[in-house]
């Protein structure tokens, strides 16, 4: 599976954004899917994540309220919306793929997109 994430940018501090990953090579209907994000110097970390069949979503705490996780498994397509956004959520954010059970783990999922970068000025 490739995964192809865009709509990165920089928003001023309590803007939103879109984020979209879209797969190739084969249908992500049976992957759970994740967003993660890095900041400079920092670990990269869990944000969101949806099951397989869209019935599930979970959020990583500070995201909780503010980020939406959604797919459209016709299209092949995760998306992330981002309100309410804060300087602190600036990173590289990347969409991965995974078969198995959803976890917020990274090392855990098997595919990944090239990232793209979201950028909050206060």
């Amino acid at each position: 599976v490739q995964l192809q994430a865009s709509g990165g940018g920089l928003v001023q501090a309590g803007g939103s954004l879109r984020l979209s990953c879209v797969a190739s090579g084969r249908t992500i209907s049976r992957y759970n899917m994740g967003w993660f994000r890095q900041a400079p110097r920092k670990e990269r970390e869990f944000v969101a994540a949806i099951r397989w069949s869209g019935s599930t979503t979970y959020y990583e705490d500070s995201v909780k309220g503010r980020f939406t996780i959604s797919r459209d498994n016709a299209k092949n397509t995760v998306n992330l919306q981002m309100n309410s956004l804060k300087p602190e959520d600036t990173a590289v954010y990347y969409c991965a793929a995974r078969s198995g059970m959803v976890v917020t783990t990274k090392a855990a999922y098997d595919y990944w997109g090239q990232g793209t970068q979201v950028t909050v000025s206060s």
